[in-house]
């Protein structure tokens, strides 16, 4: 760019550089200009297309922008004109690791809204697949986490407990991402004969297993020295930007849903938070890691709970489901944080509104506040540490 100076009166054009490096002015003056540098639009591997528009001042980052939209598929839009059964399979993909538990938060609306009563059995088979569904997230991110910041190892072996428990999944649902097994009143169908003891073993087996990541891992002193005291997000930084979730909970926010404002049956549960005070890196590793163990002993728990029970696994419903006229809010506890759904009726087969509150959309903006003053080696690291689907950011 061009600019003009005032020297003794004098007018002088000077040419400004723009980029790393480029230096310009005259005799003993010299001006330099910080960088403006976009990371992304990724591609779809990295959970999503995020663009991060970064000031740079050599290889520190000034300020970070992050530019969100390129997955918009106006999810919320379409829930008004497809009815209650329907737009279960549109929730299921704002999430795709998540996508048990995204069915539920809507059906849970609905529910609350008819004022209906779900079968008990439903209800404990919907927190077990829950759980594993929340165990099949985690994993994904303790695998691909590592790989982000240049160890390859660890996928592997976070990737065969995901087979292990994705085989359970598929076997009830007959979906290995989206499952489409909760309905408004209760679940699909029954489970087959003899599931919860296959899923039974499944669990064991991936707690054996699970120990060769941890150790892989943990205490790794390359990644240590990659995450330790790098992306520091303080309890009140995360309490001002709506931070949920494994990120919140790794800066000192001890609120879980499961535990604080129960839905299903977790009331009956002495469900464990794990929590972390360090607010880096690798404590937002380690929560999610510490939470496998976690959900892994809450699915058995809640397996054992269905083994005891009999009865029915739906609610009979009409041909045409109609929600009554009023508005309701529910809101669960996702693998990622905090989803809420805001439902408003007209007393319609379809939604007349159907907001969603979720938890990728609130930890991403805290990229704003963390980047700037790190280098762009350690933005990588604090990027992949905030554990963001970008469709559930973009809906």
């Amino acid at each position: 760019m061009t600019g003009m100076t005032t020297d003794a009166g004098d007018l002088r054009e000077l040419t400004v550089g723009t980029g790393a490096g480029l230096v310009a002015g005259t005799g003993d003056q010299q001006l330099g200009t910080d960088m403006v540098l976009n990371i992304g639009p990724q591609h779809p591997s990295t959970h999503g297309v995020l663009r991060l528009k970064l000031v740079l001042d050599g290889e520190r980052v000034v300020a970070c922008e992050p530019i969100v939209g390129y997955m918009h598929r106006g999810a919320e839009k379409l829930f008004e004109v497809r009815d209650y059964r329907q737009i279960i399979v549109l929730a299921n993909r704002h999430d795709w690791l998540s996508a048990f538990s995204n069915e539920l938060g809507v059906v849970l609306a609905v529910e609350r809204l008819m004022g209906m009563e779900v079968p008990e059995r439903a209800t404990w088979l919907r927190m077990a697949l829950a759980e594993l569904n929340r165990v099949l997230n985690h994993l994904m991110f303790l695998g691909s986490y590592p790989l982000e910041i240049g160890a390859i190892t660890p996928i592997f072996y976070a990737f065969r407990e995901r087979e292990t428990i994705q085989a359970v999944m598929e076997e009830v649902s007959g979906g290995r991402i989206h499952y489409m097994f909760n309905r408004v009143g209760g679940l699909k169908e029954e489970v087959p004969y003899g599931w919860t003891g296959r899923a039974r073993a499944a669990i064991g087996e991936v707690r054996r297993r699970l120990p060769d990541l941890d150790h892989l891992i943990r205490r790794n002193d390359i990644f240590l020295a990659r995450t330790v005291g790098v992306g520091v997000l303080s309890a009140a930084d995360a309490a001002a930007f709506g931070a949920s979730g494994p990120v919140a909970r790794a800066s000192g926010l001890d609120l879980d849903l499961r535990r604080d404002d129960p839905y299903l049956a977790y009331d009956e549960l002495d469900v464990p938070v794990v929590t972390r005070t360090a607010g880096d890196c690798h404590a937002r590793f380690e929560v999610l890691l510490d939470q496998v163990y976690a959900s892994l002993d809450l699915a058995e728990q809640c397996l054992d709970r269905v083994d005891r029970l009999t009865g029915p696994i739906n609610t009979r419903l009409p041909k045409v489901l109609k929600a009554p006229e009023g508005h309701t809010y529910a809101w669960t506890e996702n693998p990622l944080g905090i989803n809420g759904y805001y439902l408003v009726s007209r007393g319609e087969k379809t939604p007349w509104r159907l907001k969603l509150r979720t938890a990728s959309y609130a930890n991403v903006q805290a990229l704003a506040t963390l980047l700037p003053g790190c280098l762009v080696p350690d933005l990588i690291a604090i990027l992949g540490s905030m554990f963001f689907v970008v469709g559930d950011i973009d809906k």
